[in-house]
C-alpha cells in the first residue's frame, strides 16, 4: 500500500525570494515527508536584502480558503506564520476554534530581520489573546518573546509598536538563559501551553523548551554551535514548520524540537550563497546529499512549578 504522507497546513505570507514564508514552508514540509497545503495571508515585495512592501489579502478570501482546505483534507498539523493585520488574525483564530485541528504551531512573527513590521499592534494584541491559547506550541525568538511579555505588562503597549517594545526588552532578555525562562513563564501565564524560545543569534545557539506537564512547568535547553553563515534568512520559519511536521509524524515535543533544531543547523551548513543580502537556507539539502547529522545536544535542566 503506498505511503500516505501527513498533511500539514501552513498559513503565512508570500516571500518571492523563497527564503521564508509559504514557499519556504512548502519546501520544509516536503523535506520532512509530509504533504503541504497553504493559505497565503499577505503578499510582500522583498528579496534577500529586505522587505519593501506588505500587502495583506482580503480576510474573506482567507476564510474561504481555509474552509475549503479543511473540508477536503485531513490536516494533521498547522503552522501559523506571518499574519500582517488584526483582521487576518481574527479569521485564523475563528477558523482554528471551529476546526479544532491537531498540532497547531504558532510562530509569532512581528518584524522582519530587516526591520519591516509584519504584524500591526492591534493584530499582535489579538494574537496574544486568541491564538496563544489555541496553539500547541509557540516559537518566538528572543525579540518576539520580549514583545509578547511586554505587551501584557505595559499599560501603554497599545501606543507602542511591537518593534519598539522588543527593542527595549531584548538586551536584558538575551543576557542570560534565566531571562528566556522568565519570558517563557510569562507566555504560559498568557495562555500558551508550550513555548520554544529560540536564541539562534546568541554566541552559543540555545533554544529553551518550556512545556506543561502534570507536575507543572518543565524546561529543557537545546544547545548547538552557532553556524557562521550569512544564509540565515527564514530560520524561524523553517524551525516552526519542521516542528509541525515532526508533531504530525507523531513525535513527542522534546524530540520534535531536537530534530527541528538539527534540521535548521544542517540546512544552514548546506546553504549556498544566493542573492546580495541574507541568503536562504538549503531547505531541500537532503535531496542532493546523504543526511549529515548536526549535533544539537539537549541539556536537560528541568525545573518544576505548580499553579
Amino acid at each position: 500500500m503506498p505511503f500516505s504522507p501527513p498533511i500539514v497546513l501552513t498559513v503565512a505570507g508570500f516571500d518571492p525570494s523563497s527564503g521564508a514564508g509559504i514557499t519556504a514552508d512548502i519546501k520544509t514540509i516536503a523535506a520532512h515527508e509530509c504533504y503541504g497545503v497553504s493559505c497565503i495571508t499577505a503578499l510582500t515585495v522583498q528579496s534577500t536584502q529586505g522587505v519593501r512592501q506588505v500587502h495583506p489579502l482580503e480576510p474573506g478570501v482567507l476564510a474561504r480558503t481555509l474552509e475549503e482546505l479543511s473540508a477536503d483534507f485531513s490536516i494533521q498539523a498547522v503552522h501559523i506564520g506571518m499574519l500582517a493585520t488584526e483582521p487576518v488574525v481574527w479569521v485564523v483564530a475563528d477558523f482554528l476554534e471551529a476546526a479544532k485541528l491537531p498540532h497547531v504551531v504558532l510562530d509569532p512573527i512581528l518584524k522582519s530581520s530587516s526591520g519591516a513590521d509584519l504584524l500591526d499592534v492591534a493584530g499582535t494584541r489579538l494574537m496574544i489573546d486568541r491564538l496563544l491559547p489555541l496553539a500547541e506550541v509557540v516559537t518566538p525568538n528572543l525579540e518576539e518573546a520580549a514583545a509578547i511579555s511586554a505587551i501584557k505588562l505595559s499599560a501603554s503597549a497599545a501606543a507602542c509598536t511591537a518593534g519598539g517594545i522588543a527593542a527595549s526588552a531584548t538586551a536584558s532578555l538575551a543576557a542570560s538563559v534565566d531571562s528566556m525562562r522568565a519570558a517563557a513563564r510569562q507566555m504560559h501565564a498568557l495562555g500558551a501551553a508550550n513555548v520554544v524560545v529560540t536564541g539562534g543569534h546568541l554566541e552559543k545557539a540555545v533554544d529553551l523548551l518550556s512545556f506543561t506537564t502534570g507536575r507543572g512547568i518543565e524546561q529543557e535547553l537545546f544547545k548547538s554551535d552557532r553556524q557562521k553563515s550569512i544564509s540565515t534568512h527564514g530560520t524561524g520559519c523553517a524551525f516552526a514548520t519542521a516542528l509541525a511536521c515532526h508533531l504530525a509524524h507523531g513525535r513527542g515535543l522534546p524530540e520534535a524540537v531536537l530534530l527541528s533544531k538539527a534540521y535548521v543547523s544542517a540546512a544552514i551548513a548546506h546553504a549556498q550563497p544566493l542573492g546580495h543580502g541574507a541568503g536562504p537556507l538549503h531547505h531541500l539539502y537532503r535531496m542532493h546529499e546523504p543526511p549529515r547529522r548536526i549535533a544539537a545536544v539537549a541539556e536537560a535542566e528541568t525545573s518544576h512549578s505548580r499553579a
